[in-house]
Order: C-alpha cells, then sequence, then structure tokens
C-alpha cells in the first residue's frame, strides 16, 4: 500500500517517525519541527489512518510492510532509525526483525500498551466491528479525535494536527481513521522483542495511564520514565530528543 506521507530533511540518514492507533502523521510536527535530526526523516499515516488509504487487514505485520516499502522506495539509506508511539511503536519493534526488508539501526517506542485485560481486548473488537461514527458538525469531530487519540488540551482545534484527524463525507463529519484499525488488538511484546535484530528502546510518559514504567522495564530493562502523558512527544518534545539522542552516542 502507497501510504500518504511527510517528508523533510536531506542526506543519508533517514528516521522514521511513526504515530499510534487512531492519529495520525501530524503528532510528530513539534517533535520535527525542533531540527534537531541531521538527516532526512519521514512521517507516513499509516494505512486506515490520516490521508492514507482503508484496507481489509490492519494487522501488525502488514503496517510493518506498508512502512518497510515506504522507506524502501524512499532512497538509499546508511542510517534508519525508528521512533514510533504507542501502536506505532509495537510497528517499529515489528520492523526491528529485520523480515520486512528494511533493518533499522534503532528503534525507540514510547507508550506502548503493553498488558491488556480480556475487557479491553474485547472492547477494541467492538470498536473494530462499528460503522464509523458521523457528526452534523465539524466542531463536534474534531472534538472527538482529539478526545479518543489523547491530544485534548496539547494541540488547538484549528490545528493541522486536529483537522487531520477528521474527514467530510457525503453523511457528515467522521473521524479519519477507519474503525477496523483497532482490530490490531495486542502487541505480541515478549515474541518482537525475542526477534529483534536491532537494538531497541523503550519510554514513557510519567502521567501516562496506559502503561506503567515497571510493565515497559519487562521488554527494556533501561526503559525509562519521560516529562508528560500518553502523547510525550507532542507536550515535551524536546525531552523525547534528549532521550533518543542519550542512545544515540
Amino acid at each position: 500500500m502507497n501510504l500518504v506521507a511527510d517528508r523533510g530533511g536531506e542526506g543519508s540518514r533517514l528516521l522514521v517517525a511513526l504515530h499510534g492507533l487512531g492519529a495520525t502523521r501530524q503528532v510528530w510536527q513539534n517533535f520535527l519541527a525542533t531540527n534537531r535530526w541531521k538527516g532526512s526523516w519521514i512521517a507516513p499515516d499509516l494505512r486506515g489512518h490520516g490521508a492514507s488509504p482503508h484496507a481489509e487487514d490492519y494487522s501488525l505485520g502488514v503496517h510493518a510492510v506498508d512502512v518497510a516499502q515506504l522507506v524502501r522506495t524512499a532512497g538509499d539509506w546508511s542510517e534508519i532509525v525508528v521512533i514510533g508511539h504507542s501502536m506505532g511503536g509495537a510497528v517499529g519493534l515489528a520492523l526491528a526483525s529485520g523480515w520486512f526488508g528494511i533493518r533499522p539501526t534503532r528503534v525507540f517506542g514510547i507508550g506502548i500498551k503493553t498488558a491488556w485485560s480480556d475487557d479491553e481486548l474485547a472492547g477494541m473488537r467492538k470498536i473494530a466491528a462499528m460503522p464509523a461514527r458521523r457528526f452534523e458538525h465539524k466542531d463536534d469531530a474534531v472534538a472527538r479525535y482529539l478526545k479518543i487519540s489523547g491530544l485534548s488540551g496539547l494541540v488547538s482545534p484549528t490545528s493541522p494536527a486536529a483537522l487531520a484527524g477528521i474527514a467530510q463525507g457525503r453523511e457528515g463529519w467522521r473521524l479519519a481513521n477507519d474503525p477496523a484499525t483497532a482490530s490490531i488488538g495486542a502487541p505480541p511484546m515478549r515474541e518482537l522483542v525475542a526477534a529483534a535484530r536491532s537494538p531497541i528502546y523503550l519510554a514513557r510518559g510519567d502521567t501516562d495511564t496506559m502503561v506503567t514504567l515497571s510493565e515497559l522495564a519487562e521488554y527494556d530493562r533501561q526503559a525509562c520514565n519521560l516529562p508528560g502523558g500518553h502523547n510525550a512527544m507532542v507536550e515535551n518534545p524536546g525531552a523525547v530528543w534528549d532521550w533518543v539522542e542519550s542512545k544515540s552516542a
């Protein structure tokens, strides 16, 4: 699948920034705007999200295939670093296996939810089976998107980051992501970590209610807290860069 992506920078070093479930590439706007990456970068909308096409299959592997295809066709790279948020972090861990045609130099995962209850998984399946909710008013769709993405209070309702999360159709406004994207379920963390052939680093916002530090430490003994909540890269992009650079020296 051809993913819609923003691109910038220059050089043979590539940073790949992957958003989480229900979000869009725009969540990386503040992070990338700091210009602390010395090289090229790509931030795609994963399949079923933002401006990228919807699909029948939203399993972890097909997301990894899409991203690997995007990276391979974008150029020849001396170094590939992947940073992913939440679900995007799990896609990054899948890419760390090298099974999908690229082998990242390092993979960073922020706020990956690692522990799931049966009720939470059942709720995800229920969401995945529901039709997209329609809104008569654009502002209502924006408010819903900001709530489910955890961006309420972090970005302006009129910002590109907010507007990228909604779409207009003949029956009104809806969220841009396909509800069926929730079918991805829980990431198989032990298998992903065991298969990794690239160094992986995990972190969370220190007020993130979706994952604890001890849960992350099961998979990365050096896992750390960053200032902020679930969307730490939006709230404190400088702190996320400090973490990334500390593992890149």
